[in-house]
């Protein structure tokens, strides 16, 4: 998938506080959002699309919030691509591909096998200062 990120039309950004009950309302607003995009609930990739989400923020949930008091979540989509980012201001960042050779987490483990199952990519960006990271996934529709 050779999808830039600056050529997918559609965008939304939501910030919430870093608390369980933010996983329940990201999974909500992501379901409200393809929807007003025209993608099918439907869809072979958006129930996996909503577990990767959920095990993202709740990531950044468990892990960050000592360091980040919020976490966002970034959506931009085009006519047969879904991308998001989960971001935090935790300096840590996750070998994502190790969680799948076994040398990580049950949770990322999960993230990285369903996105590579879907076809998509799974990369950690940080941020420019060091002290932060999003964690972006884009899939095929």
């Amino acid at each position: 998938m050779t999808t830039q990120l600056e050529a997918l039309p559609y965008r939304h950004v939501l910030t919430l506080p870093a608390m369980g009950s933010s996983v329940r309302i990201a999974r909500e607003t992501t379901e409200q959002v393809l929807t007003e995009w025209g993608v099918s609930r439907r869809h072979p990739s958006i129930d996996p699309a909503l577990l990767i989400l959920a095990e993202l923020v709740t990531n950044s949930v468990r892990h960050a919030a000592v360091l980040s008091p919020n976490v966002t979540v970034i959506f931009a989509a085009g006519a047969d691509t879904f991308a998001f980012a989960v971001h935090d201001r935790h300096p840590y960042q996750p070998a994502l591909y190790a969680a799948v050779t076994g040398t990580g987490a049950g949770g990322l483990a999960t993230v990285v096998e369903l996105t590579l199952g879907l076809g998509g990519t799974a990369v950690v960006r940080g941020d420019a200062d060091g002290q932060g990271k999003s964690i972006w996934i884009t899939l095929p529709l």
